[in-house]
């Protein structure tokens, strides 16, 4: 029967033991995380927000257009391709300019302080 309790206070204290290590192991771990891992390039690039990408877009769109009209001036595509060509790159920019101008309206704030001028207001000064 004496063997039960030293048995016992054995298992307790390897327990113990245990979860000292796992402790000690994730002090460590979290310890050499915070110091020296260092962090990736890309984590400290600058993002790219929605109006930088919109605005890549359209000059993208107009370089395309200068090259279409200087290869069909040299030649490379017939008056009905260029025209075809020109007509779609030109839609596209039209919808890129349409939502550029939809997302700096977007970030415009109003001005805080008084209420806007009303037209009455306007006509009397």
């Amino acid at each position: 029967m004496k063997l039960l309790p030293a048995l016992m206070a054995f298992l307790i204290t390897s327990a113990d033991w245990a979860v000292v290590g796992a402790c000690l192991t994730l002090a460590i771990s979290t310890i050499l995380f915070i110091f020296y891992i260092q962090p990736d390039a890309s984590d400290l690039a600058p993002r790219r927000t929605k109006l930088d990408q919109l605005l890549e877009r359209r000059d993208n769109i107009y370089d395309n257009l200068r090259d279409l009209r200087f290869e069909y001036r040299s030649g490379k595509y017939s008056e009905g391709d260029f025209e075809a060509m020109k007509t779609a790159l030109e839609n596209e920019a039209a919808l890129v300019l349409a939502e550029i101008e939809q997302v700096t309206e977007s970030q415009v704030r109003r001005p805080r302080g008084g209420r806007p001028a009303s037209a009455a207001d306007r006509s009397a000064q």
